[in-house]
């Protein structure tokens, strides 16, 4: 490489080098080679999301244009892979910036999460509505609910497995108030929008549901208008404190109850889950985030407790293990509930203030008694969010399998891995070796067929 090449690559922003930047073609491959073997009770396709640029540029990395990666797994065998733009107007249409196109809610990204509710799978991000895709990763189109949905929606609803509720919430409100908490039945359609105060439009990633209660989580990073040209209008302010709001799930603005806790930031949970008058809370937990820049990485989560107590009106915040890492998820039958087992990525890179670093292990912890066992992938391989897929509908809770995507930054292969949760520190049982780079991105779900 010489000095001028160098310099260009410098140039470039992180989040659009080496396995961050775009691919941008689509592909179909069939009949994928495999080490090892797909576990026959595997029926469905894995899709995670993620930000990719049609374009080949963005002005940060949370803005790129949603981009699908499919695998589907069958009869013992990885049958297909597929990725697919999401087909908002941002890639459909020439006019497609994302910042200038913030207050128009049809035209989102889909570029952070997938998940299934009733028979919709959508695409979702936290400025705009959902976008709906098929089983074959193709576009549906816009959702809201029959123009019920006059808000922007979370990236991170829950669908409560007891009632099978979506529930949810919006943050990108310009003006009070700056929280809305939604409610999706399990019938489909919009039950409830409630307007919640909170004294400053904080960027909310992520909140906690119970059987009964949902918690929101009002941490200082902050709105900051001086911030805006940057792409990232947000900064840490710690003097505007944090708190935990915990509400009814089908409560009022009225009904929400406030607790103090260490300012922090969170962008995942874990799980959360009610015991009488104790609600507890497994997050990912860092000291702060964009303290310094729009592009501030430096902290890390790392995996805590918080149990609050409903009749003292107190917080107990504890510390759970020293590792770090984050894309927290439980067996998705126990969302809400009390669930045991959870699974983490780890993270690296702790100190680097450009870019997160994906790390070269895989987490699972017994939430009860702290343990943890550790999958490493391999030097120089980076992980992904690690998604549980149960044996079978009744199975026991880790029954089954973590599937994960990961990059070997030596070779550049993208593969997807299957490991037995009940054999963690193992070998993978399987190891699908995909035909292209599939870049870092956000989260998925494993989608069983029906």
């Amino acid at each position: 490489m010489t000095a001028l090449d160098h310099h260009a690559a410098q140039a470039t922003p992180w989040h659009l080098r080496g396995n961050w930047a775009p691919v941008h073609d689509e592909l179909t491959v069939t009949d994928l080679a495999v080490t090892g073997a797909v576990p026959p009770e595997l029926e469905g396709v894995y899709v995670r999301t993620g930000p990719n640029p049609k374009s080949g540029r963005s002005d940060h990395w949370f803005f790129g244009d949603g981009m699908v990666h499919g695998v589907r797994l069958g009869g013992g065998r990885a049958q297909w892979y597929r990725n697919r733009f999401v087909q908002t107007p941002n890639v459909t249409e020439a006019d497609g910036d994302v910042m200038a196109n913030m207050g128009r809610l049809e035209r989102g990204t889909g570029n952070t999460h997938v998940l299934r509710h009733q028979d919709r799978i959508l695409c979702l991000e936290e400025g705009h509505w959902p976008w709906q895709i098929d089983a074959e990763l193709n576009t549906i189109g816009c959702v809201n609910w029959d123009g019920a949905l006059t808000t922007s929606m979370t990236a991170h609803p829950k669908v409560c497995p007891v009632t099978g509720e979506l529930l949810a919430f919006s943050y990108l409100s310009p003006r009070p108030p700056f929280l809305h908490y939604i409610r999706i039945g399990a019938d489909g359609a919009l039950a409830q929008l409630e307007p919640i105060e909170i004294p400053n439009m904080v960027m909310m990633h992520d909140f906690n549901v119970t059987r009964n209660h949902v918690v929101f989580m009002d941490l200082p990073v902050c709105f900051d208008l001086d911030a805006l040209a940057t792409g990232m209008p947000f900064k840490f302010r710690r003097d505007a404190g944090a708190r935990l709001g915990v509400m009814p799930r089908n409560g009022t603005n009225a009904d929400v109850r406030w607790f103090e806790i260490e300012p922090c930031y969170v962008f995942h949970p874990v799980n959360a889950f009610e015991d009488g008058d104790l609600i507890t809370l497994f997050v990912s937990r860092q000291p702060e985030a964009f303290g310094s820049s729009n592009d501030d990485y430096a902290e890390v989560g790392r995996l805590w407790k918080w149990t609050i107590d409903l009749v003292a009106g107190t917080v107990h915040e504890e510390q759970v293990d020293d590792r770090p890492g984050d894309f927290g998820r439980v067996d998705d039958r126990l969302v809400g509930l009390d669930a045991r087992y959870g699974y983490l990525m780890a993270m690296a890179g702790e100190g680097v203030v450009e870019e997160p670093v994906y790390g070269s292990s895989l987490l699972k912890y017994d939430l009860r008694s702290g343990q943890c066992w550790e999958h490493r992938l391999g030097d120089g391989v980076r992980g992904a969010e690690p998604v549980f897929a149960p044996r079978s509908p009744d199975a026991a809770e880790d029954d089954g399998w973590v599937i994960s995507f990961a990059h070997d930054t030596v070779t550049g292969e993208s593969t997807l891995r299957i490991v037995d949760t009940r054999d963690f520190s193992g070998a993978p049982v399987a190891v699908v070796h995909l035909p292209r780079r599939v870049p870092y991105g956000a989260h998925g779900s494993w989608l069983p067929d029906a």
